[in-house]
């Protein structure tokens, strides 16, 4: 299977240079980028008056929680949680998770985004919906044992059977994480036995830590010790080790993350709805720390559209920091891009003969985005979602032209409203 883009503005390598080329695909890799290909391809697609970027990783969300949309807004996470998200999710079967997963995967298509990083439960039916979806998902099961020494050898067994299932499944867009949900909610024997885990069988880690002040309180009385702290003095940190939003860290924190490789998800969003805080960014990209971009989940955000996470995240750092200069729009795109890639030790973010081709295609033919003076800046601060008009992942079409290939839309759709209709 060959596809030739051709006639478009290609975001090219890691500088993200910004050239009129044409983009060769030939089975799931590109091949080749320059200007008038002419080479024949199964399927030609005319890029004229649009964009061609690398495709979007959403480092940090609960694809599922599109259900939650709109459920309990503008309340403090804990309160949130426990007296609404929580108690609704209790009642969720597999079935429901796969029928939300269906839903989180077809926004991330419509929005251009072609890999995420996942956490929640029934994860082998989440896999299943990322199959037919066409995305890439490293997919943890949210592992909580609350100090309950029964509990966590029941958390460390589901999450070896979900391994296992998603293992089965043999596709090389899926991967398994292992993802103890946060220091709070998880015991040190847990966190301890993860790590090992993860060492022994060479997976990833995505965890929670640090995202509010209640939540460093809390691991400061228990254990008179930051959380990020803790995590190093166990020895859970490392360069496979994915921290969600990092809010409260102190300079301390910043220099042990940095000498341990980790890498921190950055969720402006959802931070900012929950009045979280302000994730010091700045101070995190001086250190060198690789930082990536998430949406969070849909219930907190309320969408999974990375090109308003963009748009969010360098606005909110300039204000908070007064400064027009803190996250420029280049280096928010490589969070949102490369970073992510990097993360998750995917030869993608780049569109550059070689990479893995996952791609979005966005459609700049629109008056809010003319005319074409910067497109790194248009990508950041003027566009959105709707503007993608074509993913591609693994060297597949998933969307054309705003039509979704993979996914029955409207079906998909009717399943989540019945799901939340029973729920109510």
């Amino acid at each position: 299977m060959s596809i030739l883009i051709r006639n478009g503005y290609v975001i090219y390598g890691e500088n993200f240079d910004v050239v009129k080329a044409d983009v060769l695909i030939e089975g799931n890799r590109i091949s080749e980028v320059r200007r008038s290909i002419k080479e024949s391809a199964d399927t030609v697609i005319d890029a004229t008056g649009r964009v061609i970027s690398p495709g979007f990783v959403n480092l940090h969300t609960h694809s599922p929680m599109g259900f939650f949309r709109g459920l309990a807004d503008d309340l403090p996470l804990m309160e949130w949680l426990q007296k609404y998200i929580w108690p609704k999710e209790a009642r969720l079967t597999r079935e429901d998770v796969k029928v939300g997963a269906y839903l989180g995967t077809l926004e991330m298509i419509k929005s251009g985004t072609t890999t995420f990083m996942d956490m929640y439960f029934h994860m082998d039916a989440v896999a299943e919906a990322v199959l037919d979806a066409g995305l890439r998902g490293y997919l943890s099961y949210g592992m909580i044992d609350l100090g309950d020494p029964d509990k966590t050898e029941k958390e460390i067994d589901e999450a070896l059977r979900e391994m296992k299932v998603i293992e089965k499944l043999n596709s090389p867009r899926l991967y398994f994480v292992f993802g103890p949900h946060a220091p709070y909610t998880c015991s040190l024997a847990l966190l301890r036995e993860v790590r090992r885990l993860a060492s022994e069988k060479g997976k990833l880690i995505t965890i929670h830590v640090s995202e509010t002040m209640a939540e460093l309180g809390k691991i400061q009385e228990r254990y008179g010790k930051s959380p990020v702290v803790l995590l190093d003095e166990i020895g859970f940190l490392g360069s496979d080790v994915i921290i969600a939003h990092g809010v409260w860290l102190d300079s301390r924190d910043i220099q042990i993350l940095a000498r341990n490789g980790v890498t921190v998800a950055h969720n402006p969003g959802s931070n900012m709805k929950l009045a979280s805080g302000v994730m010091p960014l700045q101070k995190l990209l001086n250190a060198g720390i690789n930082v990536g971009l998430g949406t969070d989940g849909a219930a907190s955000n309320n969408n999974l559209d990375m090109l308003e996470e963009m748009k969010l995240a360098a606005l909110l750092h300039k204000v908070h920091n007064l400064d027009p200069t803190v996250a420029d729009a280049k280096t928010v795109f490589k969070m949102a891009t490369l970073n992510g890639a990097k993360a998750v030790r995917l030869n993608a973010g780049v569109i550059k003969e070689g990479y893995l081709a996952d791609i979005a295609i966005i459609n700049f033919n629109q008056p809010h985005l003319r005319p074409v003076n910067n497109v790194i800046s248009h990508l950041v601060y003027s566009a959105n979602g709707n503007d993608v008009e074509t993913t591609i992942v693994d060297g597949k079409i998933l969307m054309l032209d705003r039509e979704v290939l993979t996914l029955d839309e409207e079906k998909v759709i009717g399943g989540a409203e019945r799901v939340i209709e029973r729920l109510s």
